[in-house]
C-alpha cells in the first residue's frame, strides 16, 4: 500500500487544507481517513514503527541493541520482529538520565535525531513526583489532529451551531528554561502555544469566549473568574462547554456558587473586579465586556433561584444553549461525576479522548455514550503500541508487592477481547518500549483497532501485608460508603478523597480521608466506614482483617477546603490546574501534614469485630 505509507509520512493535518473551509469536508476527510487506519491497524503499526526508527537511526539510546544492524535497509515487519526481541522494555527511570542531558543544553542525537527544544512537565500527581518528556513539533500534531477527529465523531451526534461560542475551562501552567535554554511546561501548554494552534483558530466553527490572557495567564483563581464572567457574558451563545479534566469544570462552578453576586456586578457595570490583578488579563477582558445591565438582573434572579436549590441545573439554567460538556472523565476524575451531573440537570456528559504525556492513544468513538461505558478507538499512527497480558494472582496467592501476573508482550493486532493489558509505548518523541502503567481492557474493535476501556494505573496504591488494593478498587470501595452518606435525610455529599496505607502502627492499616459538605451525624459515618472497610473484596486484604493483620480501617473527615489547599501545594510546586489529579493515595508528608492538620474528626471500623 505505498500510496497510504507517504500519507503517514505527510504533516499529520495536511488532508484538512484540502476543505476550502467547509467544515463538513473536513470531518468527512479525517473520519474516512481514521476509517481507513483503523481497518489496517496492524500494518500500519508495523510501518509506524519502521519510520520511528527509521527517522532515529543511530541515536545513543538504540546504539546498544540496534547499532550492528542496517536498518534503513530492513523491511518493516522483519524490522518490527527485530526491535521487539532485542530492545527491551523500559520504564521512564531509563530515560531520565537522557532527558536530562537534553535539558542540560546536550545536543547530541541521543534520543531522537530531531533537536528536542521543549519538554513537557508530568503531573507528579501519579508517582508523587513531575518528570520531564520530550515534546516535539508531532507532539502538537497529534494534538490537533485528535481534537479535530474526536470534535467531528461529536458533531455526528450532537451538533452545534457555527459562530457560536465555547466556554473553556482551560489553564496554562508558568513555563521556564532548563540549565540547557529548554523551554519547561505542561504538555497543554505547549500545545496551546504551538503553530498548529494557532493557524487552526483561523478554520474554527467555534470561538472560545476566553483570549489568550486569561488562558496564559498563569493564576488559575484569577483565570477561573474570568472565565466565568465571560462565560457568563455571552452566556446565550455558548455551546458548550469543555476542560482538560472535568475537575477543573467542576471546581469552576463551585467558585460559581461563591462568587456569582461579584461577577453579576461586573456584568452589570462593565467593570472588572480589583481580584483580577495581573495587568494582561485585565486589560484584554475589559475590552471584551460592556456594561449589560438587562443580562445581569437576569442572571441575579437565576442565581437567587439556583441557591434554593443547591445550585441543581445550574449549567442549562444560566448557559440555556448548550448541548453537552466534553472532559476527560474517566479514571481518578470518575468521583467527580456526581457533582456534574447535579449541576448538569440531564446535559449529556462526553467523555474526552485518552491519552498521557508521553502520547496520545484513542479517541471516543462513541460520544453518545455515558462515560462510565466509554472506550477508545487506538489512533495506530501516533505511536507503536504493545501490550503486556495481565492476570489477577489467585486468590490464595501469597506475593507481595505485584498486582498482576505478566505475559509476553504483543502487538495491536494480537489483542483479545476481555484480556486486560498494560500498555507499552514507542513514540516518534524518543520512548522505546516504554511502560505507560496504564491498565486496560479490550472491550471490542472499530474495524480493526482495538477499542479500550481505561480500568485503573498500574501501581499498587494500598498494601500493608499481603493486601493488593489500586485506584480502581478504593474508588469502588468510596462509592459503597457514599451510598449510605447521600441515602440519609441530611443530604450530604462528598467533596472529595484521598487515603493513606499507614505502616507506622502495629498493624498498619488503611486511612481514608473524606471531605465532607453537609452535617453528618455519627452513627451515619460509623456506618460509612465500617461498609468501606467491608466491601475491599481483595481476598489478601480480607484474609488480613480477620487475622487481625491489618488494623481497622481509619475514616478521617477533614474540614471544607482541605483539598484546596492540596490543589494550592501542587500549583505551588508547578503543577498546572489544567492537569491537576488528587492523588488517590498519597506518602506525601506534605500533604500528610495538610490532611492531618485539617482532620476534624476520626472513625475507626468496627467490621470484622466478634460481633460481625
Amino acid at each position: 500500500m505505498p500510496q497510504h505509507q507517504v500519507t503517514l509520512m505527510e504533516p499529520v493535518l495536511s488532508y484538512n487544507n484540502s476543505s476550502n473551509g467547509n467544515g463538513n469536508n473536513i470531518e468527512y476527510d479525517i473520519i474516512s481517513w481514521f476509517e481507513y487506519v483503523s481497518q489496517n491497524a496492524g500494518s500500519i503499526q508495523s510501518q509506524i514503527l519502521s519510520l520511528i526508527l527509521k527517522q532515529n537511526n543511530g541515536v545513543e539510546y538504540l546504539k546498544k541493541w540496534l547499532g550492528n544492524y542496517n536498518i534503513q535497509e530492513m523491511e518493516a515487519c522483519a524490522l518490527e520482529s527485530l526491535f521487539t526481541s532485542v530492545v527491551p522494555l523500559a520504564s521512564h527511570a531509563d530515560f531520565e538520565p537522557f532527558i536530562q542531558r537534553i535539558a542540560d543544553g546536550d545536543t547530541a542525537p541521543l534520543l531522537t535525531q530531531q533537536p528536542i527544544t521543549t519538554l513537557s512537565l508530568s503531573s507528579g500527581t501519579t508517582e508523587g513526583r513531575q518528570k520531564f518528556v520530550p515534546f516535539t513539533r508531532h507532539s502538537a500534531q497529534t494534538t490537533l489532529q485528535i481534537f479535530t477527529l474526536a470534535s467531528a465523531y461529536r458533531s455526528r451526534v450532537y451538533p452545534v451551531r457555527e459562530g457560536g461560542k465555547v466556554l473553556e475551562f482551560i489553564y496554562s501552567s508558568n513555563t521556564f528554561k532548563t540549565k540547557g535554554g529548554l523551554t519547561v511546561g505542561t504538555a497543554t501548554t505547549h500545545c496551546y502555544a504551538s503553530e498548529e494552534f494557532r493557524n487552526n483558530k483561523q478554520h474554527k466553527k467555534l470561538y472560545g469566549c476566553s483570549p489568550e490572557e486569561v488562558i496564559f495567564g498563569g493564576d488559575y483563581k484569577q483565570s477561573t473568574y474570568c472565565h466565568l464572567l465571560l462565560g457568563l457574558f455571552f452566556s446565550d451563545q455558548v455551546q458548550f462547554m469543555t476542560s482538560a479534566f472535568v475537575y477543573s469544570m467542576v471546581q469552576a462552578f463551585t467558585t460559581l456558587e461563591e462568587l456569582w453576586k461579584e461577577i453579576c456586578n461586573d456584568i452589570r457595570d462593565g467593570t472588572l473586579s480589583p481580584r483580577i490583578k495581573l495587568p494582561k488579563m485585565r486589560g484584554a477582558v475589559l475590552e471584551i465586556i460592556s456594561p449589560n445591565p438587562c443580562l445581569a438582573s437576569k442572571l441575579e434572579a437565576i442565581c437567587h433561584e439556583l441557591e434554593n436549590v443547591d445550585w441543581f441545573g445550574l449549567i442549562p439554567k444560566l448557559w440555556p444553549n448548550v448541548k453537552y460538556l466534553y472532559s476527560i472523565m474517566t479514571g481518578s476524575m470518575q468521583p467527580y461525576l456526581t457533582k456534574l451531573r447535579h449541576y448538569a440537570n440531564g446535559l449529556p456528559l462526553i467523555s474526552a479522548e485518552y491519552g498521557s504525556t508521553e502520547s496520545w492513544i484513542g479517541v471516543n468513538v462513541d460520544p453518545g455514550l455515558p462515560p462510565e461505558e466509554v472506550t477508545f478507538a487506538v489512533v495506530p499512527t501516533f505511536s507503536y503500541f504493545e501490550f503486556i497480558p495481565l492476570q489477577r494472582h489467585k486468590e490464595d496467592s501469597g506475593s507481595v508487592g505485584e498486582d498482576f501476573i505478566e505475559g509476553k508482550p504483543i502487538p495491536l493486532s494480537q489483542i483479545e477481547v476481555g484480556q486486560q493489558y498494560e500498555i507499552v509505548l514507542t513514540t516518534f518523541t524518543g520512548l522505546y518500549r516504554c511502560r505507560l502503567g496504564d491498565v486496560v481492557e479490550v472491550s471490542g474493535f472499530h474495524q480493526g483497532t482495538p477499542k479500550l476501556n481505561f480500568i485503573c494505573r498500574r501501581k499498587l496504591i494500598l498494601t500493608v501485608n499481603i493486601d493488593k488494593n489500586t485506584e480502581k478498587d478504593l474508588q469502588l470501595v468510596v462509592e459503597k460508603g457514599c451510598q449510605l452518606l447521600m441515602n440519609k435525610a441530611n443530604k450530604a455529599e462528598l467533596v472529595d478523597f484521598t487515603s493513606y496505607a499507614d505502616i507506622t502502627t502495629r498493624p498498619g492499616h488503611y486511612v481514608i480521608y473524606w471531605e465532607v459538605k453537609g452535617e453528618v451525624e455519627d452513627n451515619v459515618l460509623d456506618a460509612c466506614c465500617k461498609e468501606m472497610d467491608m466491601s475491599f473484596a481483595d481476598h489478601g486484604y480480607v484474609v488480613s482483617r480477620k487475622t487481625n493483620s491489618i488494623g481497622p480501617l481509619e475514616l478521617c473527615i477533614v474540614e471544607r477546603g482541605t483539598f484546596k489547599k492540596i490543589l494550592d501545594n501542587f500549583i505551588a510546586n508547578g503543577a498546572a490546574l489544567n492537569q491537576f489529579k488528587t492523588p488517590r493515595c498519597t506518602n506525601n508528608n506534605v500533604l500528610l501534614k495538610i490532611l492531618d492538620a485539617c482532620t476534624i474528626k476520626r472513625i475507626f471500623s468496627r467490621a470484622y469485630t466478634s460481633s460481625d
